[in-house]
């Protein structure tokens, strides 16, 4: 891959998104800064001050635009024309060399911003757009249009969704679609210390309708496998309604929503099998990286990302959206056949090769300088 460290070594980027808090896109960028440090200034914007989830290196010059936010409409101009002025003032003083973006809102900041100082700018789009871009106002549709025609490019981590966003009728003209999917996250070496007395299915991520967890919880209802356990990692605003999912199944004692973990990398390296049974996505962090555990994993093939990943049978298994019992029977497979799990694990770990940090830096690095 080509290279661009030594007549870059000064060269400022800024990357700005529209907080540092839990979530995949927020992870990617972090991991991204991160990387991108050890050859260049970086300076990390968030809109808001939602303290970071995860851990940002200290070379990495990172600004908080609003600190604290209000109700009301004269409180929301207040608001907007505060990150104008500071965003505007960050940029004219700090002369950039090129903007990186990620979703929606941060995209629009950008767009204005860097069309205003004529500085060079990329935005990425990092779920599905029908849930992004799809959802805006027709004026709101229309400008994010025009600014993403005039990004150097507009990144998507799944070709599927760049083929989506371009079948939005504002945006059938973008001719600077680049996909670079997300790297695999680098955790410390799991440990053998047990994080369950039992065996266990691992599901991962925010407790929110679109990542599909009541689906995962009908669907493990239907096993009828008393020796396995359900785990759930991660927090989020439907854990109660979750929880009396659970009760109502007569699950109370088999499924257990642990809350977020700062030692993830031993749940994934402990499971039995990861499941993903998303209603959507854009390409999903918590299934590369059970993967790159070598942990056998069922996804739900729902847009987008799943099909992108897995090669149903050889690396994982891809069951049909609204089908429970294909959900349930994938998760048996796995748990009653050893030959099948084990070709799974090991398929699985490819992708610390082909998702590798170094790999897909290069890949950004290009899109950085190339365009």
């Amino acid at each position: 891959m080509i290279r661009y460290h030594e007549p870059a070594t000064r060269r400022c980027l800024f990357f700005m998104i529209p907080t540092l808090g839990n979530g995949g896109a927020e992870r990617v960028m972090i991991n991204l800064a991160n990387h991108l440090v050890r050859h260049y200034k970086i300076v990390l914007i968030s809109l808001n001050d939602t303290l970071p989830a995860y851990p940002i290196d200290e070379r990495v010059d990172v600004h908080y635009l609003i600190k604290q936010r209000y109700e009301g409409r004269s409180t929301r101009l207040y608001y907007a024309w505060l990150t104008f002025y500071k965003l505007m003032r960050l940029i004219i003083m700090e002369k950039p060399y090129k903007v990186i973006s990620f979703i929606t809102s941060a995209n629009l900041w950008t767009g204005v911003i860097c069309f205003i100082t004529n500085t060079p700018y990329i935005v990425s789009e990092r779920t599905s757009p029908q849930r992004s871009v799809g959802s805006c106002a027709g004026w709101k549709k229309s400008l994010l249009a025009y600014l993403y025609r005039k990004a150097n490019a507009v990144v998507v981590s799944a070709a599927n969704v760049g083929q989506c966003l371009s079948n939005i009728t504002q945006f059938r003209k973008l001719d600077n679609l680049q996909q670079i999917p997300n790297a695999v996250t680098q955790f410390p070496t799991a440990t053998t210390t047990p994080v369950h007395p039992r065996k266990f299915v691992l599901g991962v991520g925010r407790l929110v309708r679109v990542k599909g967890f009541d689906i995962l919880i009908d669907a493990f209802a239907l096993l009828h496998n008393p020796d396995v356990d359900l785990l759930i990692v991660g927090d989020g605003e439907e854990r109660e309604d979750l929880e009396a999912q659970c009760n109502s199944l007569g699950l109370y004692g088999r499924v257990f929503f642990t809350g977020a973990k700062s030692n993830i990398q031993d749940y994934y390296a402990q499971a039995e099998v990861f499941v993903l049974p998303s209603r959507n996505e854009g390409y999903p962090n918590a299934l590369i990286e059970a993967m790159s555990f070598g942990c056998a994993c069922v996804a739900v093939d729902c847009d987008y990302g799943p099909r992108e990943i897995i090669k149903n049978g050889q690396n994982g298994l891809l069951v049909p959206q609204n089908k429970l019992d294909a959900l349930a029977n994938g998760m048996n497979d796995i748990l009653t056949n050893k030959s099948l799990k084990e070709e799974l694990q090991f398929n699985a770990t490819q992708i610390n090769y082909t998702n590798s940090p170094g790999h897909i830096t290069s890949l950004w690095e290009q899109t950085i300088f190339q365009n």
